[in-house]
């Protein structure tokens, strides 16, 4: 207890020593910092603190106007934690095993009927096309002179490495109140102001770090977020949920997907209120993911993906037993991706890629006919149907 109240005066202190820093900079003439006007209703000043309702018998100015204003964006003292609960770890489980198929570029992957003919490199008889995403499911795996081996459902043999998939998974929320928060896509040191050139704070923000958002501004062509005092983050490096009061247009029982193809993120809303976020993975140019509203029509708990865009097929992938499959707009999914090991960047064919726990979070609580909203507030991304074709992996 005696820790905690220590804590709580050390960040008062240092609460009150910033703010009246700030006001000594107002009145020096700082020219990013609101001013304060002079009344001759003879009233005196407040003392510091939070007046989030006008009082009757002093002004609430100087230090006290600052207080009140960082707490309307959601920072107080103590600092609230984000209410948030991790969703189930079992959700990161599967049954099946996946191993990437080890091949040169243009060159086939061949199925042998035996570990010794897969060695010898001799009595193939299948083959998969060559391709750049190429990744299989295997019962038993072998390793001879340096070389990987796996076995197949079917019992055939080929090269290929065990792969391990990511175990991140996003975030769920109780009916409380949030502030906008994100996650840090990049490591990365924090400014003290919103500028390139301010100071650095010793403090390393790694990748998946979790962090409230309290302020947002605009400048030198540069988004900055507020994180806490005295802490910025170049867009960049965060990928930043920016909670939802009122459903998206078109949405008309207040239960959604929404994908935002800006900042990498997937949202769920039901009853209006947020109740699950995490990272995702859209569609890289050209390949985008559609902006538009659409409703899930089909889900399948395992599903093989196959395809190529390019001419000559030189993207050609192949991708087994996908896991937690929900199609929303023609061959536009959202699924489990165990073949990706960061979420927070456009990579698809036009999919929406989740950590397989959060596909699995995600498949637990849709259901065919709900509502999936793709939005991109940058507007970068084309809007034309006519420019999108059936979508891929």
């Amino acid at each position: 207890m005696k820790k905690r109240l220590l804590a709580a005066t050390c960040i008062t202190a240092c609460l009150l020593f910033w703010v009246y820093q700030t006001v000594a900079a107002q009145e020096n003439g700082d020219p990013d910092l609101p001013t304060y006007e002079e009344t001759d209703e003879g009233l005196p000043l407040c003392l510091p603190g939070i007046y989030l309702v006008a009082p009757a018998d002093c002004l609430p100015l100087g230090p006290s106007l600052l207080l009140t204003n960082l707490a309307r964006k959601g920072l107080t003292l103590p600092l609230k934690p984000l209410p948030v609960v991790k969703p189930d770890a079992s959700l990161v489980e599967l049954e099946q095993k996946y191993a990437k198929l080890n091949l040169q570029p243009g060159v086939q992957a061949a199925f042998y009927p035996n570990l010794e003919a897969a060695v010898a490199g001799i009595g193939a008889f299948r083959w998969l096309p060559p391709g750049e995403l190429l990744f299989i499911v295997y019962k038993q795996q072998a390793d001879v002179n340096g070389g990987h081996y796996v076995q197949v459902e079917a019992g055939e043999w080929v090269r290929a490495s065990p792969t391990k998939f990511s175990n991140f998974q996003g975030l769920t929320f109780s009916n409380e109140q949030l502030n906008n928060f994100g996650w840090i896509i990049e490591s990365y040191y924090p400014r003290r102001e919103p500028d390139h050139q301010a100071e650095t704070i010793k403090e390393t923000l790694e990748r998946e770090t979790v962090v409230q958002v309290y302020d947002k501004i605009e400048t030198n062509n540069t988004t900055w977020y507020m994180i806490g005092l005295g802490k910025w983050v170049e867009q960049r490096y965060i990928s930043v949920v920016e909670v939802r009061s009122e459903a998206p247009e078109g949405v008309d029982n207040n239960r959604w997907i929404e994908i935002n193809l800006f900042q990498q993120t997937i949202c769920v809303y039901d009853q209006g209120q947020l109740v699950f976020a995490t990272l995702g993975a859209t569609g890289v140019e050209p390949y985008y993911t559609q902006p538009g509203l659409f409703k899930i029509y089909e889900k399948l708990e395992l599903e093989t993906m196959t395809g190529s865009f390019e001419v000559g097929k030189v993207d050609y992938y192949f991708l087994e037993n996908v896991p937690w499959t929900m199609y929303f707009d023609q061959s536009r999914a959202l699924h489990g991706a165990y073949w990706r090991a960061l979420f927070g960047y456009p990579q698809s064919h036009g999919c929406v890629n989740l950590s397989v726990g959060d596909s699995h979070w995600l498949f637990d609580w849709a259901n065919v006919g709900d509502w999936v909203y793709v939005w991109d507030p940058s507007g970068r991304t084309p809007t034309d149907s006519a420019f999108y074709g059936a979508g891929g992996a």
